[in-house]
C-alpha cells in the first residue's frame, strides 16, 4: 500500500485518480472540443472491457473516464490507448481539457470555427500548472451550449450586426425578435411623408445572430465578426459567473494573447486552490482588467 500512495500524485497529474477503493484508479481521457475518432471510441471500449467493468462514464466537460481500472493494469491500459492516439487527461491545479461545441462548421448560429479555438487552446495551455483548477470552454455563439460564463476562460462567437436601409421592408421582426431588446426604429418626415430608420444599442446588444439570421430582407447583416472573452467563471461551493473582459476580439492572436495574460495574472495574484473568479473578487476587476488589458 506504500507503494501505491507513494505514486498517487504523479498519476494525478497525468489523468489517473484513485477512487475511494484505494488500489483501484478511474483514468480520465482527453477529447478535445468533445471529439473523437470512431477508431479511438472501439479503443476506449476495449480498454473499459480488459480494464475496468466495461463501463465508460461520460462527464459534464465533454470528458470520457474508464473507472475500476486496478492500479498494477494502468501503464498496459496507457499504452493501449495511445495506440489509438487517445491521450491522458488533467487533473489537479493546472489547466483542464477545452470544451466546445460544433461552432460554425455544422451549427447555422455558430459564428466562429470553435474547433480551430479549442485545439489552439490546448496547443499553448493545456495541463499548465495554475493555483487551481482551471477550465477553458469555446462556444460559437450566444445560445452558449458550452456555457462560456461558468468557465475560467470562456470564449464565445460574437458579431456587429449593420442596418442595410435599402433591403429594409419595415415588418418589425427584429424589434420582436431581437433577445437583448436592443434594436430600436424611429420615425421622422410631417406631411404624409414619413421615414423610417433602425438603430442598435451596442452596449445592450448581446452580439448574437437572432436579426441577421432571421431578418426576411437581410436588412440586417454581419458587420465585424470576432470573440467575446469571459474570465473568471466557476460553479462547485461557491459559484461565479465570469465577467466580460472584453466584448468584441477582432483577432485570434489577440484573443490567444488576452488569455495567456489571464492565465498569469491568475498564476501572479491567486492563492492555492483559489479559482480564478474568486481571485478576481479578492484583488478586484478593475486591477485584473489593467494588468491584462493595459499593455494589449
Amino acid at each position: 500500500m506504500a507503494e501505491v500512495e507513494h505514486v498517487v500524485l504523479p498519476l494525478k497529474r497525468e489523468g489517473m485518480i484513485r477512487q475511494k477503493q484505494h488500489e483501484y484508479y478511474f483514468i480520465r481521457l482527453k477529447a478535445i472540443a468533445g471529439d473523437l475518432t470512431a477508431t479511438q471510441l472501439a479503443c476506449i471500449a476495449l480498454v473499459a472491457e480488459k480494464y475496468g467493468r466495461g463501463v465508460v462514464h461520460l462527464s459534464t466537460r465533454q470528458g470520457v473516464e474508464i473507472h475500476h481500472v486496478h492500479h498494477d493494469n494502468l501503464e498496459n491500459a496507457r499504452l493501449v490507448l495511445e495506440v489509438a492516439g487517445v491521450q491522458m487527461g488533467a487533473s489537479g491545479t493546472r489547466v483542464r481539457v477545452i470544451t466546445a461545441c460544433p461552432g460554425e462548421a455544422t451549427c447555422k448560429w455558430g459564428v466562429i470555427d470553435t474547433k480551430k479555438i479549442a485545439k489552439e487552446l490546448d496547443t499553448r495551455f493545456f495541463n499548465q500548472e495554475a493555483p487551481s483548477k482551471f477550465k477553458m470552454a469555446v462556444t460559437g455563439c450566444a445560445n452558449n451550449c458550452t456555457k462560456a460564463n461558468e468557465n475560467d476562460i470562456g470564449v464565445r462567437g460574437a458579431i456587429e450586426p449593420d442596418w442595410v436601409s435599402s433591403s429594409c421592408c419595415d415588418c418589425g421582426l427584429c424589434l420582436k425578435l431581437c433577445p437583448a431588446k436592443a434594436i430600436v426604429r424611429h420615425e421622422s418626415g410631417s406631411n404624409g411623408r414619413k421615414a423610417y430608420h433602425y438603430t442598435i444599442d451596442r452596449d445592450n446588444c448581446i452580439n448574437c445572430t437572432v436579426c441577421t439570421q432571421h431578418c426576411p430582407g437581410e436588412a440586417w447583416v454581419i458587420g465585424r465578426q470576432g470573440y467575446t472573452l469571459f474570465i473568471g467563471g466557476t460553479m462547485g461551493k461557491i459559484p461565479r459567473f465570469a465577467t466580460v473582459l472584453k466584448k468584441m476580439i477582432g483577432s485570434e492572436e489577440e484573443l490567444y494573447e488576452l488569455i495567456q495574460k489571464a492565465l498569469t495574472c491568475h498564476r501572479n495574484h491567486g492563492r492555492k486552490k483559489e479559482r480564478f473568479g474568486h481571485t478576481i473578487d479578492r484583488i478586484g476587476i478593475e486591477k485584473v482588467r489593467e494588468e491584462i488589458l493595459g499593455t494589449c
